[in-house]
């Protein structure tokens, strides 16, 4: 084994090295192979616009974890990779960049905006690809997908089509969530609300005839504009006698209906509530169950139509102040209170949304949800934590239709197309149509799909779907889906009832859940902030494995996780300790061939290391498989730095530095040094693979690779318990005989005589066949392993550990001239103080004006002092 490791480990000139073999080598690529279980895990697709963040490392790090350790246990591995075209992130990039030229979209028109989306997608669309590569992603590159490529594409065409024909997909006028600033509809699911200090506006709605009224509160006066009826409780006696009267509309002096609708609460308020059929979901339903006209007040950027003069052209904000002016004039404002309330923001740029009515392509939910939801039930696809299903649940149960068409140039166009001449519409794959009644070339719809509609079939679309693929027979359905709690609504759902609707079967069969990366302070990481890590500069730093190790380290799932520096600085440093140990190994062995010794060569120490290894094996393995995978590396982190490197190596070194006296007894040690080191590093690989891979190729030369190379399976045979009973008890001893030396504050090369007491013949045997695994651990002069204390001197130290007592001369430990001067020194200095302390607290003017703090203090100078002097008089009592 003429080969060693660099000096020093340096990722840098590891890294990328090591990934280009891994890609050359073709190792991440998957084959339908009917002599392998598949195990299949798509990677959620990030979008075009991305880069990488600690999101994205921690998503990806869990995948690949779990698709190399399903690797090396033999399985047929698929890791999926792909990008998504993020219809509504994209364009406003794109249309930024225009912007700046000094031209818009209209200028250009759609086909010459599409040619710049893909020459932008060319251009900036692989770049988070790149960097998914830096953090050692083993996805099958050669498969690698985007949202709007040819198959994709064809998939989602098919879906629509089918729906439609199904009667699953309808358009319709309905209330939507518009984004005044994106321009364009956006899912219930896209909604994030946020509570915003806000005010409630009382006013007052006289009858017609001016004899009566009702009172009611708003948060948005500006939709008055639009109120088509005031409604109350039929139930509340209160306003029974309203019911069917006629109000006039303060400022806009339009007569609208008292209406009676159980919708409205009676406790809430004053039980009376303004009914604006056009911007609110709740009075939307009103208005169709009273007939109610539906009136837009605002335009798709949220400025007053032109229906209102007054206030045309004013932004929603500029209007409500400017309306709020008219409303006091007029006497119809009462009061203003202030109140905070939950308010619906785009997803993707914080702009308040307006709830406004609007022709729409929706999809049908009732039918979809309910077979997604029996399949959770039935636990043909689990969570992981399993609570995170309430939040499915509640989502499926209460799901509203889905509003799926964008209007936006970039994505997948709707395949509806409509005649002009007689109002045909005709839904097909095909890119263009005539009309079939009347023979006129049709009319494409102009909108898009909603993104998430071709991001729900990428489970199936990406292998082949529609088509039946050998890889949709042998890889579908996917094994784990990894994702972030924040896009169950967005994602997990509607792939579930996509591959069920589809594909009659779920998905995936789990669904593994991950909390957010925060900051230090356990802040959410945002650019407002300015708190973001990239993790490109962590892994430039300290490298991707450091980085990795810290994401999985202590991280549950579906817990979020703080993010320090500190802890990348740590397992930087557990990488350089399994650097220099393996390193130790090599040099020590040198140009050796290390051959396995007969078995009576193996001491206990190693039969212990090897049963231990197996042990953990086992252990991980089966944390491995329930997705603990933080417990599972903390495991292979203690075993590798406490027992391989801190016990067994310092354990060994004598073995290995006098190989020359007894061959069979070193190259057992070798051996087991090597056999443990490999599998604690394939242990170790899923999690940090480029360090595990350049120590493997290096140590041996019978396998190419780390990757690729068999899982360590636990073996009965290996197990040992008498070796690890017995190295117990060794450890133990050591720990004991370290703890009195410290506390005694005794230099290692002071040897001393150890005497270990024990009744246990068992134990005492222990110690007396094991002695060359922890003389040199103790600093001893010699050991003595006896029944009784009939030998132990006098002045002896004692500690008491499992089954035995340890004993050491004082003699051995200390220089009696020395340890007496220096204790009667302390001794001196302590009556000193204690004669100062004493004399402070019994003058009584001191007592009398000295302020409470200071006779405290003084008082537990004191105490000190005298615990002080009781342990010195006890020391120099030991001395004779």
């Amino acid at each position: 084994m003429a080969k060693n490791l660099e000096k020093t480990y340096d990722p840098k000139s590891i890294e990328q090295r090591t990934y280009d073999k891994w890609m050359e080598k073709k190792y991440f690529h998957a084959e339908v192979n009917r002599d392998k279980k598949p195990f299949t895990i798509v990677m959620p697709p990030p979008n075009i616009t991305g880069q990488l963040h600690m999101g994205h490392a921690l998503d990806n790090t869990l995948q690949d974890i779990l698709i190399r350790f399903k690797r090396m246990r033999g399985y047929e591995t698929l890791w999926l990779p792909g990008t998504d075209h993020a219809s509504i992130a994209t364009e406003a990039k794109i249309v930024e960049a225009m912007r700046q030229e000094g031209i818009s979209k209209e200028d250009i028109g759609r086909e010459k905006f599409l040619e710049r989306a893909w020459d932008w997608k060319k251009q900036y669309g692989g770049r988070i690809v790149e960097q998914l590569k830096k953090i050692g992603s083993s996805c099958d590159w050669d498969r690698e997908r985007f949202t709007m490529d040819e198959g994709c594409s064809k998939a989602v065409k098919r879906v629509f089509v089918n729906f439609y024909n199904e009667g699953l997909i309808y358009r319709g006028e309905r209330i939507i969530n518009w984004c005044p600033h994106c321009l364009t509809s956006i899912s219930d699911a896209e909604v994030e609300y946020e509570n915003q200090a806000g005010f409630f506006w009382h006013l007052r709605y006289k009858t017609v005839d001016g004899e009566d009224y009702l009172d009611l509160a708003t948060t948005r006066p500006e939709t008055l504009l639009g109120d088509t009826a005031v409604a109350v409780n039929p139930e509340d006696d209160r306003y029974k006698h309203m019911i069917g009267k006629k109000l006039i509309l303060p400022i806009v002096h339009r007569e609208i209906p008292v209406v009676a609708d159980s919708y409205v609460d009676m406790e809430f308020g004053t039980g009376v509530v303004k009914i604006t059929p056009a911007h609110d979901p709740n009075d939307f339903e009103v208005g169709l169950r009273h007939n109610l006209p539906v009136i837009n007040v605002m335009t798709d950027d949220a400025k007053i139509t032109e229906d209102y003069p007054k206030y045309a052209g004013m932004d929603r904000y500029e209007a409500r102040e400017a309306i709020i002016e008219d409303l006091k004039a007029e006497g119809a404002l009462l009061k203003v209170e202030p109140h905070e309330h939950n308010v619906g923001t785009c997803y993707r740029c914080g702009t308040t949304v307006e709830p406004r009515v609007s022709k729409q392509w929706f999809v049908k939910m009732d039918e979809l949800a309910k077979p997604a939801i029996e399949a959770v039930k039935k636990g043909d696809t689990g969570f992981v934590p399993q609570h995170f299903d309430k939040t499915y649940f509640h989502w499926l149960e209460n799901i509203r239709d889905w509003c799926i068409s964008r209007q936006l140039w970039w994505g997948h166009r709707i395949p509806a197309f409509y005649c002009d001449e007689c109002g045909e519409t005709v839904v097909t794959e095909d890119d263009s149509c005539i009309c079939p009644k009347c023979g006129k070339p049709m009319r494409q719809d102009p909108d898009t799909l909603d993104t998430w509609f071709s991001s729900a079939l990428w489970p199936f679309s990406t292998l082949g779907w529609p088509d039946k693929t050998e890889e949709m027979d042998f890889f579908y359905p996917t094994d784990v889906l990894v994702t972030g709690y924040d896009i169950i609504l967005f994602w997990v759902i509607r792939m579930m009832f996509s591959g069920i609707k589809h594909t009659d079967s779920v998905p995936f069969k789990k669904v593994l859940i991950h909390g957010l990366v925060r900051d230090s302070q356990g802040r959410k990481m945002s650019k407002s902030l300015g708190n973001g890590i990239d993790p490109l500069e962590i892994i430039d730093t300290y490298g991707a494995d450091a980085l990795r190790l810290t994401l999985v380290t202590g991280n549950a799932p579906g817990n979020d996780m703080r993010f320090y520096n500190e802890r990348v600085e740590a397992n930087r440093n557990f990488a350089n300790k399994v650097w220099n140990a393996s390193r130790f190994i090599m040099m020590n062995l040198g140009d050796e061939e290390i051959v396995k010794p007969d078995d009576s060569a193996f001491e206990t120490a190693d039969k212990w290391i090897l049963s231990r290894v197996n042990t953990v094996a086992r252990e991980v393995t089966d944390n491995m498989e329930k997705f603990e995978l933080g417990v599972a590396v903390s495991k292979i982190y203690d075993f590798i730095w406490n027992e391989f490197c801190d016990w067994y190596i310092e354990i060994v070194k004598p073995r290995l530095y006098k190989k020359d006296e007894n061959k069979d007894s070193a190259m057992a040690a070798f051996y087991t040094l090597k056999v443990t080191l490999i599998k604690a590093l394939k242990l170790l690989h899923p999690y940090m693979p480029f360090i595990t891979e350049e120590i493997f190729t290096t140590i041996q030369s019978e396998e190419e690779s780390i990757m690729i190379s068999a899982w360590p399976e636990f073996d009965e045979a290996e197990s040992d318990e008498a070796a690890e009973k017995a190295m117990n008890h060794v450890m133990e001893l050591v720990k004991g005989v370290r703890a009195v030396r410290k506390e005694m504050d005794v230099n290692n090369s002071r040897k001393a005589l150890v005497y270990i007491v024990s009744d246990d013949e068992d134990i005492r045997n222990i110690y007396t066949t094991n002695e060359g695994a922890y003389f040199h651990l103790i600093f001893a002069s010699e050991v003595k392993v006896v029944a009784d204390k009939t030998e132990i001197p006098e002045n002896a130290v004692s500690k008491v550990i499992s089954g035995a007592v340890i004993y050491m001369p004082l003699n051995d430990l200390v220089d009696f001239e020395k340890e007496l001067e220096r204790l009667t020194k302390e001794k001196d200095r302590l009556s000193k103080e204690l004669a100062r302390v004493n004399g402070m607290l019994n003058n009584e003017k001191f007592m009398s004006k000295a302020p409470e703090k200071k006779v405290n203090e003084e008082k537990e100078k004191l105490r000190k002092y005298t615990e002080m002097m009781e342990k010195v008089e006890e020391e120099l009592a030991k001395l004779g």
